[in-house]
Formats: C-alpha cells, sequence, structure tokens
C-alpha cells in the first residue's frame, strides 16, 4: 500500500487517456448491472412461483377463454386442495402507455390460493362489499399516486365504455419482488355488466395438496377436459412463468453475447492503455531495477495500475447503475413488476472488473518484468 500514491501518480500523468479508460469500464459496468437487473426481473416470475400450484388455461392459447364450469369438475380431483380464476380486463387509464395488469379475480379464493399476497382484512371486507370495488398494487399505488377511497376510471377497449372503480384496499406481498402492480375486481360485476362472453374465465389456479402431485393432478386435468370444446394445458405456476418468459427471447444468451463483447473489446482498450504507458516510462521502470527493485516488483508495479483503473471503473460504474434503478423502475414500471440491483451482481460485476484488470495488464507487467536496464537506458 506504501506504493499506492505513485501508482495513481503515475495513472494521472496522462489525466485525459486514463479518464477515458476508466469511463470506458464505467459505461460497461453501468450497461452489465442494466442487462443482470432486467434478467432477474424477467426470472422473478420463476424464481418465487408457488411450487403447490397449477395454471389451466385453454390449449389454444391462454387468450381463449375456459367456461367457469369447469371449476367444480377439477375440484373433484384428488390431490386438488382448492382452486380459483382470473380474466383479464384491459383497461387504460388516462393513456394507453399508463399499462398495469387488471385481472377480474374469484374474491372468495384469491387470498387463499395466493397467500403470499396480503390484503389487511378490514380493506377485503370493504372490498368484499363494494360491487364496483378494486384492490390495487402497493406499486401501481404508489405510481399514480391513489389511495384507499379515491375512485378510478379505466376505459375497456374489450367491453367497452367506461368503468368506474373504487380503491377499497391496497396489497402488499411477501417475499419482496412480489408482483405489486396488478389491479383486482370483482369478477361477478365484469360477468353481469359485459355483453358478451359471459360464464367463461381465462384461466384456473389450482392448489395442491403436495407439489409431488403436480404431473399426476396436471394430467388428470387435461384428460377430463380432452376431445371437448374446452381442452385445457396445464402446467405449473413455474414453467408457465418460464414459458412466459422465453416469448421474449433468450435473455440469457442476449446478456451473454453482449457483455462478451463489452468486456472483449475493454481487455483491448485497457491493454493497449497499459501497453503505452510502459513505452512511456521505460527508463523509469529502468531506474526502478537499477536501484536494486527485482523484476517481481516491476511487473506488479504495473499491474497494480491495471488494476486500479479497472476498479475505479467498476466501481463508478455500478453505483451509477445501482443510483439509477429507481428511475429506471419508474420508466419500465408496468412493463416489468420489479427491478432492482442484487448484492450479488454487485460482487459479480466487480470480480468481472478484476479479471478484465488483470488480464489486460499481463502482457505489459510481463514486458516491464523482462526489460533489461540496459536497453531501457539507452532509449532514453
Amino acid at each position: 500500500m506504501k506504493f499506492f500514491p505513485l501508482i495513481l501518480a503515475n495513472l494521472f500523468r496522462k489525466k485525459l487517456r486514463t479518464t477515458l479508460t476508466v469511463g470506458s469500464f464505467a459505461v460497461a459496468l453501468f450497461l452489465f448491472g442494466l442487462l443482470a437487473a432486467i434478467r432477474a426481473s424477467f426470472n422473478q416470475g420463476v424464481n418465487i412461483a408457488g411450487a403447490d400450484r397449477l395454471v389451466v388455461i385453454n390449449k389454444v392459447s391462454i387468450i381463449q377463454p375456459l367456461p367457469i364450469a369447469d371449476r367444480d369438475h377439477i375440484l373433484r380431483i384428488p390431490g386438488v386442495k382448492n382452486i380459483t380464476f382470473d380474466i383479464w380486463f384491459g383497461g387504460v387509464y388516462q393513456d394507453p402507455k399508463n399499462f398495469f395488469p387488471q385481472f377480474a379475480i374469484d374474491t372468495a379464493n384469491q387470498r387463499i390460493v395466493f397467500p403470499e399476497l396480503h390484503v389487511p382484512d378490514d380493506q377485503w371486507k370493504a372490498f368484499l362489499g363494494d360491487r364496483e370495488g378494486a384492490i390495487v398494487g402497493a406499486s401501481t399505488a404508489k405510481r399514480f399516486g391513489w389511495k384507499i377511497g379515491d375512485r378510478i376510471p379505466l376505459q375497456a377497449p374489450i367491453y367497452g365504455g367506461t368503468w368506474e372503480f373504487n380503491i377499497d384496499g391496497i396489497y402488499t406481498g411477501t417475499p419482496q419482488a412480489s408482483d405489486l402492480t396488478q389491479f383486482w375486481l370483482h369478477y361477478d360485476y365484469l360477468d353481469e355488466r359485459r355483453q358478451f362472453g359471459k360464464g367463461m374465465i381465462g384461466w384456473y389456479t389450482v392448489k395442491m395438496d403436495s407439489p409431488d402431485d403436480a404431473t399426476r393432478v396436471a394430467a388428470a386435468i387435461d384428460s377430463m377436459f380432452a376431445n371437448s370444446p374446452y381442452e385445457t394445458k396445464t402446467e405449473t405456476e413455474k414453467a408457465m412463468a418460464g414459458s412466459f418468459v422465453k416469448q421474449f427471447g433468450n435473455i440469457e444468451f442476449l446478456i451473454l453475447a453482449i457483455g462478451g463483447v463489452v468486456f472483449f473489446t475493454l481487455l483491448l482498450v485497457t491493454g493497449n492503455t497499459m501497453a503505452i504507458a510502459v513505452r512511456e516510462r521505460l527508463g523509469e521502470l529502468a531506474v526502478f531495477k537499477a536501484i536494486g527493485f527485482s523484476d517481481r516488483f516491476v511487473s506488479l508495479f504495473v499491474l497494480g495500475e491495471s488494476l486500479l483503473i479497472s476498479l475505479l471503473g467498476g466501481i463508478i460504474g455500478l453505483a451509477l447503475c445501482k443510483l439509477a434503478m429507481p428511475g429506471i423502475g419508474d420508466a419500465l414500471r408496468g412493463m416489468l413488476p420489479f427491478i432492482a440491483l442484487p448484492v450479488s451482481t454487485l460482487a459479480v460485476g466487480l470480480g468481472v472488473a478484476i479479471a478484465v484488470g488483470l488480464l489486460a495488464g499481463i502482457l505489459p507487467a510481463t514486458s516491464a518484468m523482462r526489460l533489461r536496464v540496459v536497453d531501457a537506458l539507452r532509449r532514453v
């Protein structure tokens, strides 16, 4: 550490060059953090999906409906503990850009099947007693500044007209990454008012006695409705969430591809910077050796400069990314339910920065280590 001030002084001898190199690292690590956070957000539904829940959709597509009468048939299958259903509402609040998911729900079983989503009992009671009532996720309520008692108008492109709802409750979730963007309304209210599709729902969510029953129960449900007008496709909630993520493409491959190109470029930039720095200071390095410093010291001295550049850039980039997360989350709200930069990603980012710094500094450090004093002083 006693040579740290000397390393720092050498780096900032060429301020513009060092600043640009550190800036390159900062931009790269900012991009790395952003992509990692988006990937985590896409995968959060997979990670927190209930192991004891199945999702039943129409075999043709999730946008095709199922009869509500199927509920009683599914409940009779051994291993099924409870069942609830949802249907997409698709309303617009003020502007189509203000997207958030809206579902007409089965109020009798919603909280039983999804115990991780919490609504205070008094708020839930008010919701049950209000035909035009609604429950909204804490994230969406914060986004629009809604509070309990507000009356919210939604344009309904699917069902027509303007529908107004009273905010009777705000739900929160455990774990932290639960989807807090949803808007719930009464299925009975939707079914009474709509002009078409009465008695139909979007999908069922089945709660099982045990996760071990998943394969058997899913097969039993699909067999029950095979060759009927409404054949079903049943899979675990985790598999369903994974299928949804895959619709957006291979996020993992995209991150690896972009990250690989960026960090390879950084490797070349940093390696070139250090190679130039070594050539410019041949005389100084030769003096180090002449007064007794070992070849190993000289190589570590050069490698330390490379590591310092990568660490400074990495810390700055990841810090900026962490600070930008709330703003990015606001910009993507409605598209991604939750976005954050976990500590594990910060650690991986710093590890990658250190690795690139080491790789970029190896060749210049080796060159400095092999430098002969006589040859170097001859060039001065």
